[in-house]
């Protein structure tokens, strides 16, 4: 670990079309990611319909969300975790979800997991 990495926390609250704020979350962490720093993703909230397998935004003129996703850990973001609660509430089961591996965490561990962090950016 570089002496001046910071360990940074990514959480995305938004569904992933209709604003700007899941993509500005996504170009945010890739672009940490040329930085050396410790990264973490939580997708919470609304946030979870980012992962849903079989996403087609053509029709409205962007482009898929699926599509780089999986792709994060070639970027070195591996630590991604699903707010268990904001998927049952939206009935999506982790098959549905277009990314393998997410670690899977609920309200109370939340807690922990922001006071590990240097760094919280919340979209």
């Amino acid at each position: 670990m570089n002496i001046s990495s910071k360990k940074l926390l990514f959480v995305s609250r938004h569904a992933p079309y209709g604003s700007s704020l899941a993509k500005e979350a996504l170009d945010a962490i890739l672009a940490a990611s040329a930085y050396d720093q410790q990264l973490s993703l939580l997708f919470m909230e609304d946030g979870v319909f980012q992962l849903l397998k079989n996403q087609s935004a053509n029709e409205i003129g962007q482009k898929s969300f699926a599509a780089i996703l999986p792709a994060l850990p070639l970027y070195g973001i591996n630590a991604i975790y699903v707010h268990r609660e904001s998927l049952e509430k939206r009935q999506i089961t982790i098959n549905e979800l277009v990314i393998d591996g997410v670690q899977l965490i609920d309200s109370s561990a939340i807690s922990s997991l922001l006071a590990q962090q240097d760094q919280l950016l919340s979209f």
